[in-house]
C-alpha cells in the first residue's frame, strides 16, 4: 500500500492593506452588515458612525504609530474588510497596556486564506515599527479566529470576561 504524497499547501492569496479612508466606513458598514460577521461582536450591525469614528482612528494610529486596523483588499482591489494592529482600546479588562493584533472580515473572505495572509503583513508591519509583542483577543467560540492565530503562531496565554458577559482568550506572540 502507498501513501500518495501530502498536497502542496495552496499560495497564499495577494492582499494588501492600506490606511482606511472616508470612504471604508461605508464599505466597512456594508461588508459587516452580516449576522454571521458581527456574530461574535454583539451580534448585530453596528452604526455607519461606528466605522465613521474608528477609521479616522485608525488614521491617527497609522500616523502616530506606524501602524493601525488597515483596510484590507484583494488583488483587484475589492475591500474585503481589516485588518491591523492597535493598542489594546479597553482599560477595564482585556491586556490593558497591549498591542493587540486583529481582523475581520465580510463573509464572501472567508475561509480563503485572506485572513492569515493579512494578519502575516501585520506582523511584519508592527516588527518593523519596533513593537516586541503583540497579542489577539479572540471569543472563545470564534474557532475561525483561533484557527488564525494558532496559524501565526501565537499561543494560548489567559483568558478574560467580557463586559458583555462572554469569555475571550488572549493569544501572545513576541516578534
Amino acid at each position: 500500500m502507498s501513501i500518495a504524497p501530502a498536497s502542496p499547501a495552496a499560495p497564499a492569496p495577494v492582499v494588501r492593506l492600506r490606511v482606511p479612508t472616508d470612504e471604508d466606513a461605508l464599505t466597512w458598514h456594508r461588508v459587516f452588515d452580516d449576522p454571521e460577521v458581527m456574530e461574535f461582536f454583539g451580534g448585530r450591525r453596528a452604526d455607519r458612525s461606528v466605522y465613521e469614528e474608528l477609521t479616522a482612528r485608525q488614521r491617527r494610529h497609522d500616523a502616530e504609530l506606524g501602524y493601525c486596523l488597515w483596510t484590507v483588499t484583494d488583488d483587484s482591489d475589492a475591500v474585503l474588510g481589516f485588518t491591523g494592529a492597535q493598542p489594546w482600546p479597553h482599560t477595564h479588562y482585556g491586556p490593558v497596556g497591549a498591542t493587540e493584533i486583529g481582523w475581520r472580515l465580510g463573509r464572501a473572505a472567508w475561509g480563503r486564506g485572506y485572513a492569515t495572509a493579512a494578519a502575516r503583513a501585520t506582523l511584519e508591519r508592527v516588527r518593523a515599527a519596533g513593537v516586541g509583542e503583540v497579542v489577539a483577543m479572540v471569543h472563545s467560540r470564534n474557532a475561525r479566529s483561533m484557527a488564525v492565530a494558532e496559524r501565526l503562531g501565537m499561543r494560548r496565554a489567559e483568558s478574560y470576561g467580557t463586559p458583555r458577559g462572554q469569555e475571550a482568550v488572549c493569544f501572545r506572540l513576541e516578534l
